[in-house]
């Protein structure tokens, strides 16, 4: 409807045209009427027309008062100042100097604009009311006085439209700059997330490798006379290499640059076996938590479970500081293809018909220690989107919240 509103506007110049040629018509128009019958000073005609010039010149000028609100003021002013002080006849011939005065408050540049305003207000009062001294009857004299009035409240108001356009300009400003700003930095977070990812998987590579080499060692040292210590180093040969391999195949389109070995401030590699130790955590928190694991049928790949460690953990700190205390179920299912996560949560426990008031601040994505809304959601979909797998978050229909992930045990590497 609005875009349909839109359309239907004439543009400014055309709005402008349609202003002067309604007011020049009702100036010209609404003096002869209301000066018909009646002895005048000064008639319209005197001085070669003069009266209709100057009224018909301060309401054509308004056509232009956009592009030149400074000029078209003065013009006005001036011919108001004219046509007043040769006293002809008074009517609505103020109708283009209001909008004027209108006009250089609204479009100008704010003090300046508000000087320039003032000095001519100024200036008109004095000529009005000194050409209003023998004014008969005495009474007239209060058209002066609306004409003054009129023309404080003209500025007032344009200086008023012309405030909240540039509050809301600077609104607008500090709008983009603060979008521009939260998408940078959730890039910054999601590149820290992959260099993340990626040291935690090269140092469990490495240390599967290293493994390796001394099981090998082992090998070729006992296969003569110890075969059965020989054949359980090959075993253990085995299962490194293999989970190692599916690890790489899982961060192999992630790691395009090489950032250094830098295992500094390096901390265990976390997995499902800590997600009781998690939701004890919780407990603690105020949580009513129940976690439904299934054992799984083989090992799980260690990039696997840190990433559903991480999504349980990210699941539940949004819960301990959007929601508080509520009820919790986490739902660990591995079956033979994937291992499917499903943390749920009943909500703030408030009035019936309120609004979650976490979703502001969880559906743009929310992490733990942030100020403001964080990006938890989005870093839980990168580990899975690495990993080959997927995630959806979102409110339940009967209230409250749930994350459902997906992640393959033989990862494909990131999806597209």
């Amino acid at each position: 409807m609005e875009h349909r509103v839109a359309s239907l506007r004439l543009p400014a110049p055309a709005q402008d045209v349609l202003l002067a040629l309604f007011v020049t018509v009702a100036q010209v128009q609404g003096t002869i009427v209301r000066n018909a019958g009646e002895v005048v000073q000064r008639p319209l005609t005197d001085l070669g027309n003069l009266g209709y010039v100057l009224l018909v010149v301060s309401g054509v000028v308004v056509a232009v008062r956009r592009r030149w609100p400074v000029p078209v003021f003065v013009t006005a002013a001036l011919a108001s100042l004219v046509y007043y002080g040769l006293g002809f006849p008074d009517g609505p011939g103020w109708l283009g100097l209001f909008a004027a005065l209108y006009t250089l408050a609204a479009y100008g540049d704010g003090r300046r604009s508000l000087v320039i305003a003032g000095a001519g207000i100024a200036v008109l009062t004095a000529v009005w009311l000194v050409a209003a001294s023998g004014i008969e009857p005495r009474a007239a004299i209060g058209w002066v006085y609306f004409r003054i009035g009129a023309s404080v409240m003209s500025a007032a108001l344009g200086e008023s439209v012309r405030s909240r356009q540039v509050i809301a300009a600077e609104a607008r400003e500090r709008a983009e700059l603060a979008e521009r700003t939260r998408e940078e930095e959730a890039r910054a977070r999601v590149n820290a997330e992959r260099l993340r990812i990626a040291r935690e998987v090269h140092d469990t590579v490495a240390h599967a490798i290293a493994v390796i080499n001394v099981q090998s060692g082992v090998t070729a040292h006992v296969l003569d006379k110890r075969p059965e210590v020989a054949r359980e180093a090959l075993r253990a040969i085995e299962e490194h290499s293999s989970r190692a391999l599916r690890e790489m195949r899982a961060i192999l389109g992630v790691l395009r640059d090489d950032d250094g070995d830098d295992n500094e401030g390096r901390e265990p590699y976390p997995g499902l076996g800590q997600i009781g130790e998690l939701a004890a955590k919780a407990r603690e928190a105020g949580l009513d938590i129940t976690v439904e694991e299934a054992p799984p049928a083989t090992s799980l790949p260690s990039a696997v479970g840190s990433a559903a460690y991480r999504i349980v953990q990210e699941s539940i700190t949004n819960v301990v500081r959007h929601v508080g205390p509520t009820r919790v179920t986490v739902e660990l299912n591995p079956g033979g293809e994937a291992l499917e996560i499903r943390v749920t949560d009943e909500g703030r426990r408030a009035a019936a018909g309120h609004a979650d008031p976490r979703l502001p601040a969880r559906h743009p994505s929310g992490v733990a220690g942030s100020a403001g809304p964080g990006r938890g959601i989005a870093g839980m979909r990168e580990r899975c989107r690495l990993l080959g797998g997927e995630l959806d978050a979102g409110p339940l229909p009967g209230g409250g919240f749930e994350v459902r992930a997906r992640l393959p045990l033989a990862p494909t590497g990131p999806r597209a």
